[in-house]
């Protein structure tokens, strides 16, 4: 059995003034070297999981581990093993793709050297060699997404949280970001990824767990899962175990 890359043991969260819990005495595995995909309707409890596991959000109760290491206890160790992309931006769009990562790679701990070598490696692979001059602000929207992927790997980590990472991009550049994606991932790359972009998902995740209400309600390679419920892609899926009434409230 492969060691887990994330390992969660009836976590719950609360948000303060808030009457109910966002996460329930949840638990989840992630394998090393996964494409795992997380979703569920909106204000389910995705983005609060995700940011649990990126020490963005504390908690009290339960436990969380990123390769047998307690999220809560070393940050900075913690912080080592993972690469965020989020849904917004993270990046400062008055620099250059050079200048941002010449500072988030310094942040992340690499030398000099190391620096300048993943560098000219992402933007040649990402498409952005020839503007890693120009200011991000004046980007095109698939630019600044890739601009943002660059930031969350130059550190080479072992796990990758994806928020959304593919939204607003035409479809080109969805395949050369998936199509990316897939290369880390077969060079050991543990994926973690929620989006709505529920086809895309499933040419990217081989394993996929639905949150709703703060729970996991089915969790499965997603080919088992498609079986158990007899649903030929990810949306009946979704729709079977989650309804089809407005989320978004």
């Amino acid at each position: 059995m492969k060691p887990l890359a994330v390992k969660i043991r009836n976590l719950s969260f609360q948000y303060p003034g808030q009457s109910s819990l966002c996460l329930d005495n949840l638990d989840l595995d992630v394998k090393q070297g996964e494409r795992f995909g997380l979703f569920g309707p909106n204000g389910a409890g995705k983005t609060t999981l995700m940011s649990l596991m990126t020490g963005l959000l504390s908690f009290n109760e339960g436990s969380l581990e990123l390769l047998g290491h307690p999220v809560n206890e070393n940050k900075n160790l913690i912080n080592q093993f993972f690469g965020f992309v989020p849904q917004d931006f993270s990046f400062y769009h008055d620099l250059s793709p050079q200048e941002n990562l010449e500072f988030f790679g310094a942040w992340a701990g690499l030398s000099k050297k190391e620096i300048k070598a993943r560098i000219v490696e992402l933007l040649e692979v990402l498409g952005l060699t020839d503007v890693r001059n120009k200011q991000v602000k004046k980007f095109s929207g698939g630019m600044k997404r890739r601009v943002n992927l660059a930031i969350g790997v130059i550190h080479e980590p072992k796990i990758l949280f994806l928020d959304e990472p593919t939204v607003g991009v035409d479809v080109q550049t969805r395949h050369a970001i998936i199509d990316y994606l897939l290369s880390l991932n077969k060079k050991g790359t543990t994926l973690i990824y929620t989006s709505h972009q529920l086809s895309e998902a499933e040419s990217l995740c081989e394993t996929v767990a639905l949150i709703d209400q703060g729970k996991i309600i089915a969790e499965n390679s997603l080919n088992g899962l498609l079986s158990e419920y007899h649903e030929e892609g990810l949306e009946g899926l979704f729709l079977n175990l989650t309804g089809k009434a407005y989320r978004d409230h």
